[in-house]
């Protein structure tokens, strides 16, 4: 697996232990309460298809372009590079290709492309300094969009409970690029051209978002808007878009907010989450609402880039990162130690 792959591996599993799937605050000085170290599993692709084996690519990652209702099966070995048995689960995981990387999501985080995939075994106990294979199926839909999705088959062990609900998790994945052809419709996708801030009659401030189905499905939308104001440190929301919002592919509609606080007139740094089944989407906007009854003008939003990751998070998760390997620095010595005491 190259090295910057193992990184964001590194980052995303950290995120993880930031945002409370698992958490570390110290190790404890007793070398047997140990986690496994971060290497300790590694994961490869058995299987090449016939018509990829002079891809590089296919030779490590699973890359294929299939057709809707089409099922394919490939092997994937799981090794245990450390000196004792490890209990290791196997599972899809979502990913992404952001700034010129591809990111596996934090923790259990899934996409379309995960419904559709199942490991063998879910679960694989190896023995230290062994290896066991299982194999992925992927089956895709008779429904399924065109287009090509990401994601990445993991291999994650979590260690031994270190007291006070501390549990460290380590794992490592093969990156998955699958590309669906055939004749079905695009796959869903929308818009939020614009947002508009408005004072009602009753003085609510109240926002709307013109949003446009551009995709190939029909729209159920649901959604919050959060806010945070530009010039402070107030924040307020979620506050739940109007229900019963769908949209047919190439139609447009205006989606309605209404901010139950009282809130000043702004400006206002605006995050709006809309989500159609598996589909979610965060936009962005800076709006201002008028002082009396009436509507501002409408304001240009743009997506999250940096959704789902959370910058603050992933520089305490680094933080973290480098106290765990401090950790392991003094642990070691003290192993050495009390192997020589005993002999």
């Amino acid at each position: 697996m190259p090295r910057f792959f193992s990184l964001a591996v590194l980052l995303a599993t950290a995120l993880a232990v930031a945002t409370g799937t698992a958490s570390a605050t110290s190790l404890a000085s007793d070398p047997v309460q140990r986690p496994n170290p971060p290497d300790a599993v590694g994961i490869r692709l058995v299987d090449v298809p016939a018509d990829l084996i002079k891809d590089p690519r296919a030779r490590q990652y699973i890359v294929d372009s299939l057709k809707p209702g089409v099922t394919v099966k490939r092997r994937i070995e799981v090794s245990n590079k450390s000196a004792e048995a490890l209990h290791v689960a196997v599972y899809p995981g979502a990913a992404d290709i952001r700034r010129g990387s591809f990111v596996g999501a934090a923790g259990n985080t899934g996409n379309e492309l995960t419904t559709w995939i199942k490991p063998g075994q879910l679960v694989l106990d190896i023995p230290a300094h062994s290896r066991a294979r299982d194999t992925v199926a992927i089956a895709i839909p008779k429904d399924a969009a065109p287009g090509e999705r990401y994601g990445v088959v993991w291999a994650q062990v979590s260690g031994r409970d270190l007291g006070s609900g501390i549990t460290l998790v380590s794992r490592t994945g093969i990156r998955l690029y699958l590309s669906v052809g055939g004749n079905n419709p695009p796959r869903a996708r929308f818009t939020v051209d614009d947002m508009t801030a408005e004072r009602d009659g009753k003085g609510r401030a109240v926002v709307h978002a013109k949003v446009h189905n551009t995709g190939g499905r029909a729209l159920d939308l649901t959604g919050a808007l959060k806010m945070s104001q530009v010039s402070g440190s107030i924040s307020a929301g979620p506050y739940p878009i109007d229900s019963g919002k769908s949209l047919a592919p190439g139609q447009s509609t205006s989606v309605n907010v209404i901010v139950t606080d009282q809130v000043t007139d702004g400006p206002w740094d605006v995050s709006l989450t809309l989500k159609s089944g598996l589909l979610e989407v965060t936009h962005e906007a800076r709006i201002t609402f008028p002082k009396g009854p009436g509507m501002a003008a409408a304001v240009l939003s743009h997506p999250d880039r940096q959704s789902p990751l959370n910058w603050r998070i992933i520089s305490a998760s680094m933080a973290l990162v480098l106290m765990l390997i401090a950790t392991l620095a003094i642990i070691r010595p003290y192993r050495r130690s009390a192997r020589g005491d005993d002999s």
